[in-house]
């Protein structure tokens, strides 16, 4: 397929608009359920490009007018960037209440408004800051990232050959909205009617075992695959060790610890190989052309960065605390941007944690400002993430990358707007965040250790050599150390499904691998919904 030379906001309708919108609220609201219970957030790509496929060809039947890959393509590019919004507030904002800086909701003795309200905006305007920096960056990192460097993004080439793969027949349609209901029910049935429960514990001989009745545990372990949910599941094995050892204390410590390392490692690497590819490139033609569009570029980064620094403000953030906020953030979505391309992986709360703690050498900053920071932080590196895979979609099927950035936009504003009232429902649901409470939110307690105390520091700086070392040695520890935190019963649930994948994997059949993942999709997006929208409920009922 040939490259356009002309774009003309070809895929850009109403009709994507307003689906962009709804599915953005959609996929945010499931995101911000999936992230909070299972301490990780796969890529919604998958089953956001069946969904778009799905209603735009369902919508061409009862309007007559028929749809295109590329207004499928734009459509599925707004409605999946909400969800890193959402990964970018449960990965950094539980750790106000972890930290103490944010109480618990008392129903007993609180209204839900007047607990809410004070912590809803200082959060809701930093994660708008991070949707509108983190979309222009994007904007002037794709012609680099993908046009010259040609980075994997191996999401985006993913729903690329979803897309086209689709456009032979309506099965994967089909397939996702039995899953989806399959998963939907289930979750009624487990958490309205209580006919099963949520865990089952026992065990053999001395050992005990347990096991969380979940779709969305099944499901993240088929997408993340075999290896991945193995590690996941030697962590919590060795969490329950230690605690069966007596030294439960540290099991917190030490996953910090590994995660963190995870992080130091990651940009290690990043900077080991981008020294790398600098001294492979030599200097293209057209300088002149190229000086032209890295000054528009320049101009689009600095009205971004404008916008978000005066938003920042208002959130409380003094003048140099903002200031050095955004240049943090153009840091580290650079560095989030390539990371993504090279592996796929986007450790965002790491990047929010390397912000704050550099902020914090140089002015003195509150805690509760320190996490708002990381949230900010980690929404611009979460959705740098989502733009790029999409971009790299549409670079794949030639679509116009100026509707994609529109419904990006979008989508992204429509993410912040459900994704900060759904997370403090969410946690005024269960009470608080924990293991204990049922939102282990692991990373969170990463961002804690790193404005509150880190425990033993023996351990502590251990566990981080350790977790560095390890990941350098293409060992994932900071999947080990949230499994540490996770528990036994979600990680069971997870490795559960790791063999289910190895053994779909084993058939080599394209046919049944893609509709392994649809399913999977699926199932993490019926349960993630549902329960939301449970949680919800019974708080407006409450």
């Amino acid at each position: 397929m040939q490259q356009k030379t002309h774009f003309s906001y070809d895929g850009l309708t109403w009709r994507s608009i307003l689906l962009t919108i709804a599915g953005s609220i959609l996929i945010t609201i499931s995101s911000m359920y999936i992230a909070l219970k299972m301490s990780a957030l796969p890529w919604p790509t998958i089953f956001v490009a069946i969904l778009s496929m799905s209603l735009l060809k369902i919508g061409s039947s009862f309007f007559k007018k028929k749809t295109t890959l590329h207004e499928i393509n734009v459509t599925q590019t707004g409605m999946s960037s909400g969800a890193m919004v959402a990964g970018g507030i449960a990965f950094t904002i539980p750790a106000l209440f972890i930290s103490g800086v944010y109480e618990p909701y008392d129903p007993k003795t609180m209204q839900l408004s007047a607990w809410m309200l004070p912590k809803f905006w200082p959060v809701f305007l930093v994660s708008l800051a991070g949707v509108v920096i983190g979309t222009v960056l994007c904007w002037v990192y794709r012609r680099r990232n993908i046009e010259e460097l040609e980075l994997a993004y191996p999401i985006g080439a993913a729903a690329a050959d979803t897309l086209t793969a689709g456009e032979a027949g309506g099965g994967q349609a089909l397939m996702l909205i039995i899953s989806l209901a399959v998963s939907s029910v289930f979750t009624v049935i487990r958490d309205v009617k209580g006919w099963i429960q949520a865990l089952y514990t026992g065990s053999v001989s001395f050992f005990p075992v347990a096991i969380y009745m979940s779709p969305l545990a099944l499901a993240t372990g088929y997408i993340i695959g075999f290896i991945p949910a193995c590690y996941w599941f030697v962590g919590a094995l060795v969490g329950l060790i230690m605690q069966q050892a007596g030294i439960s204390d540290h099991i917190i410590t030490s996953a910090v610890g590994l995660m963190v390392g995870a992080g130091i490692g990651i940009v290690i690497n990043f900077v080991s190989t981008s020294i790398a590819d600098a001294r492979k490139r030599r200097l293209s033609t057209g300088k002149g052309q190229q000086a032209k569009k890295k000054s528009r570029g320049g101009l689009y980064m600095l009205i971004g960065t404008a916008l978000s620094f005066v938003i920042s403000i208002w959130a409380g953030f003094s003048l140099p605390v903002s200031l050095f906020t955004m240049v943090g953030v153009i840091f580290a979505t650079a560095m989030s941007s390539v990371i993504t391309g090279q592996t796929g992986i986007n450790p965002m709360e790491i990047f929010g944690i390397i912000i704050l703690l550099s902020i914090r050498l140089l002015v003195t900053v509150s805690d509760e400002h320190a996490i708002l920071i990381a949230c900010l932080v980690a929404v611009a590196c979460g959705y740098a993430g989502d733009a790029m895979n999409d971009y790299k979609t549409g670079h794949v099927l030639s679509s116009d990358p100026r509707a994609q950035f529109v419904t990006q936009l979008l989508g992204g504003l429509a993410g912040v707007i459900v994704a900060v009232p759904a997370f403090f429902l969410i946690i005024a649901q269960y009470g608080n965040v924990g293991a204990d409470t049922g939102l282990p939110a692991a990373q969170s307690h990463s961002v804690a250790a790193m404005v509150s105390g880190i425990g033993d520091p023996l351990i502590f700086t251990a566990a981080l050599l350790a977790g560095m070392i390890l990941f350098l040695l293409k060992v994932p520890s900071m999947i080990i150390g949230i499994g540490m935190i996770l528990g036994l019963g979600m990680s069971t649930s997870i490795f559960l499904g790791g063999i289910v994948q190895l053994l779909i994997s084993r058939l080599k059949s394209d046919k049944i691998n893609m509709a392994g993942n649809i399913i999977a999709a699926g199932l993490l997006g019926g349960e993630g919904i549902t329960s939301t929208i449970i949680s919800i409920v019974a708080m407006l009922k409450g």
